[in-house]
């Protein structure tokens, strides 16, 4: 089985565990080959802890749920250092809940800043320090954290700088009423003990071997153009037309160009292709930049989305061949 077949299969598997969440079940794994990470937004309810527990099960690997609240202490993540008198170091570093493949960091904005900056380190440099000391993180690391976007009582909104690290800002919203039929039968089906199908399970190593393939696609220096230009667009609005100007205070920063070049590159691949279309461009522009892009008063004032303004800038930045 090639790499390709074996994400197909895994996207497969995971489809018939977390029904009417395609969009969800498509950027947790995009997200992964991408080696990033990834903030999801969505009510409770709609399958975000079920698709990375899934995730971790059909890749065999580990997986660590961190339940963000007002009292949790940084080294309540990183781990912290033990006293043992009867050792020769007299400390002994115990690891956190950090310290494996999968991280879901649920409810991120329950906990203050000093919290939430302790997974900083870890999804930027692949490391933590404590005492003084580096400790690696495995090979295979990505933090998925979640919010909800209506509860804003006893929240610590994270701040730009630190929403800029994740790779992708995902929304989800609710099935549709013929997924919402087929998850009562499978949580029905999940009461009964009915006895899943049994199937042999992917290694993480299918991952690495995935991201070999993909740093060989291609993109041309056209579709490098329109990345940057579509960039641009975030920063210098009044470029293009009055109304864009008005919407937007402040641009993306360069993460947001590494970003979309990484997740377009992956999605291509996904698609079987080894180049990159404007297509696969513009299908994780959204995705990429809703976090990375600061609104302005009017635009909020007007109830003007992100995603609106983003509209905008794809209608308004051509491709240029």
């Amino acid at each position: 089985m090639t790499a390709h077949e074996a994400i197909t299969s895994l996207k497969s598997r995971m489809s018939t565990a977390i029904i009417g969440q395609d969009t969800l079940i498509e950027r947790i794994i995009l997200v992964l080959l991408a080696d990033g990470n990834m903030l999801l937004e969505g009510l409770p309810g709609l399958a975000k802890t079920r698709a990375i527990k899934t995730l971790a099960k059909e890749l065999n690997c580990g997986l660590s749920r961190i339940q963000f609240t007002p009292d949790l202490l940084p080294s309540d993540i990183t781990g912290t250092e033990i006293y043992q008198p009867e050792l020769k170091d007299k400390f002994v570093f115990q690891q956190g809940p950090i310290f494996s493949n999968l991280i879901l960091a649920d409810e991120i904005n329950r906990s203050p800043a000093k919290v939430q900056a302790a997974l900083l380190e870890a999804m930027e440099e692949r490391q933590v320090s404590v005492a003084g000391k580096t400790y690696a993180m495995e090979p295979l690391f990505m933090v998925m954290a979640t919010q909800n976007p209506v509860e804003q009582e006893g929240t610590y909104p994270l701040p730009e700088a630190q929403m800029d690290r994740f790779l992708m800002h995902v929304t989800i919203g609710y099935p549709d009423d013929a997924s919402e039929l087929a998850i009562l039968r499978l949580n029905r089906a999940e009461q009964k003990h009915t006895k899943e199908e049994k199937h042999e399970l992917l290694e993480p190593s299918v991952i690495f071997d995935a991201r070999k393939e993909i740093a060989k696609v291609t993109i041309s220096e056209a579709m490098e153009k329109y990345i940057v230009d579509i960039i641009s667009a975030t920063r210098y609005p009044s470029k293009y037309n009055e109304q864009l100007d008005k919407w937007l205070d402040f641009g993306a920063s360069p993460r947001g160009s590494i970003a979309i070049d990484r997740a377009c590159r992956v999605h291509a691949w996904m698609e079987g292709k080894d180049f990159v279309s404007p297509d696969d461009i513009r299908a994780v522009v959204h995705d990429c930049l809703r976090h990375r892009i600061m609104l302005s008063y009017e635009a909020n004032a007007d109830a003007v989305s992100a995603d609106q303004v983003l509209d905008e800038i794809l209608k308004q930045v051509a491709v240029v061949a």
